[in-house]
């Protein structure tokens, strides 16, 4: 009677379809979990436990990784572990976690679960990782909308809410203030395109939340059930980026005006606060030229702020050191005063062209001002003039 029982029971359980689910953690502390982790979750009835489909691991001991990150060249990799083992970090950390149970149709379910198992094998595993095209979260939309016969794309390719990368990046970011200066900072106009549904699903929450929304073909939700796993007991970042607009104008007016009347009475403090400033902006010029032609982050390409943030601020060092020794800066230092200067006051000219949409109107507002100023109280043959 018992091998009778077994014999059917063992059949059965090879036969029947797993339960896939996608598992959306929230956003952690340290820089690289800002933006939240997802995975998938094959629940098969046959196997000990349920795994979780993981893309989001990488190897810092690895040769060569973080030349790798630098040039924005990384490689990430599939790994699959019990769900009990992944969640027991996030539960750690204090990161909530929400698992959504797909309602897949047995065949598909199958199809899915062994499409994973295939992309796990170590020889599949790897991919180049783009934080915006390619990731953790991108890689777990697209397997869910190969199982679906492209459905999912189909229903979120043509819906934005008005998020862009830059928007999503320093928003979530925003808890890190220097995390999210650097992202408003380095990002190019390449940042600012609306993103539609299926494009912002590079964060998981998006897709989470997304996810809810979409319907079968026969007019079914895809998720069948929602379960919080566990508690989030972090501070969540903001629900939109912060705008900057008029602290910008409010912090770069006053300071333009300061380093004008400040400048007169104090030359040697201004040229050593000058010193500084271009020190910081030169340093920050480099980096962006740097991103754009010599690295694949396409993100950064192009980016306005390098005329705001030049390179050439560098060579203004010199000019600087002299007024703050008290001696008379070269004729170059004038010519590369008025070059630096320009560039700004070109940036600026740039937000009047519909064409060229970079947001960046708050560093317009902060450094175009004190650019002048700086021309204004620095310049050598100005000072002639004054005398």
């Amino acid at each position: 009677m018992l091998l009778a029982l077994l014999a059917w029971v063992v059949p059965a359980l090879a036969l029947a379809a797993p339960r896939i689910g996608v598992l959306t953690m929230e956003p952690g502390e340290i820089f690289w979990e800002r933006f939240g982790h997802n995975a998938i979750i094959v629940d098969d009835a046959a196997a000990p436990y349920p795994l979780s489909y993981n893309f989001g691991f990488f190897d810092l001991d690895e040769p060569g990784f973080h030349w790798n990150f630098i040039r924005g060249r990384m490689e990430y990799r599939l790994e699959v572990l019990p769900m009990a083992s992944d969640l027991a970090y996030y539960e750690r950390t204090g990161r909530g976690a929400v698992i959504q149970w797909l309602d897949l149709d047995p065949e598909e379910a199958r199809r899915m679960a062994a499409r994973l198992a295939e992309n796990a094998r170590p020889e599949n595993a790897r991919y180049t990782y783009d934080y915006y095209t390619a990731n953790c979260s991108t890689r777990v939309r697209d397997a869910v909308d190969e199982a679906l016969g492209g459905q999912l794309r189909a229903q979120l390719s043509g819906r934005s809410q008005g998020n862009t990368h830059r928007s999503e990046s320093v928003r979530l970011a925003a808890p890190a203030p220097w995390m999210a200066l650097g992202f408003h900072v380095g990002l190019s106009g390449h940042a600012d395109r609306p993103l539609s549904r299926w494009d912002e699903a590079f964060i998981p929450m998006r897709l989470r939340d997304a996810l809810r929304e979409v319907k079968r073909e026969d007019g079914r939700p895809l998720v069948k059930a929602e379960q919080q796993l566990l508690p989030h007991r972090l501070v969540p970042p903001p629900a939109e980026a912060p705008r900057l607009r008029t602290p910008a104008l409010f912090a770069g007016l006053p300071l333009a005006l300061l380093v004008v009347v400040g400048g007169k009475r104090a030359p040697r403090a201004l040229a050593a606060g000058a010193l500084v400033f271009w020190l910081l902006a030169g340093l920050a010029g480099a980096l962006m030229a740097f991103i754009w032609l010599g690295t694949a982050h396409v993100a950064g390409h192009g980016n306005e702020n390098l005329l705001l943030l030049s390179p050439l601020c560098l060579f203004l060092l010199p000019g600087a050191w002299a007024a703050l020794r008290g001696r008379r800066p070269t004729r170059r230092f004038r010519i590369l005063l008025w070059l630096v200067a320009g560039g700004a006051a070109l940036a600026g000219f740039l937000k009047f062209l519909p064409f060229l949409p970079q947001e960046n109107v708050e560093w317009v507002l902060l450094l175009l001002p004190l650019h002048w100023a700086l021309l204004r109280t620095m310049d050598p043959k100005r000072g002639d003039e004054a005398q």
